[in-house]
């Protein structure tokens, strides 16, 4: 295999291991924002006047139950955000695996590198053997 393709088949093999660790944070970020919401719900059933605690650590923290529902708001929130931002960096992976994988079958149709150059972008004549 040539190594103008051997190069571009490993950029592709991050993008998708960048992908999948994307995926990952993605999902978990989900869980959180799920556990955060089944949090909010239950302590708004509680009266004003019940004792709430918070999980710190290993040990428990008496708080208020208006402290406490604005924290998890605040984390809801941040969830919420921090899902977006995943889902654009996860598209815009999907877009760059699908253009990577183009590139690749184009030269393995032509044989060569895409633009006839022998040079991978951004190397310099040092870093190819042919030159």
């Amino acid at each position: 295999m040539p190594p103008w393709l051997q190069e571009q088949l490993m950029k592709m093999q991050q993008s998708q291991q960048n992908l999948q660790a994307i995926m990952q944070q993605k999902q978990q970020i989900e869980m959180e924002k799920i556990e955060t919401e089944k949090s909010l719900e239950e302590l708004k059933k509680a009266s004003d006047d019940d004792m709430v605690y918070k999980h710190a650590g290993s040990i428990l923290i008496k708080s208020t139950k208006k402290e406490l529902i604005d924290e998890l708001e605040e984390r809801k929130e941040l969830t919420k955000t921090r899902s977006t931002v995943l889902g654009k960096q996860e598209n815009r992976l999907k877009e760059t695996l699908k253009e990577q994988e183009a590139k690749i079958t184009e030269m393995m149709k032509s044989g060569t590198p895409s633009g006839g150059a022998t040079m991978s972008e951004g190397s310099s004549p040092a870093d190819n053997p042919r030159n």
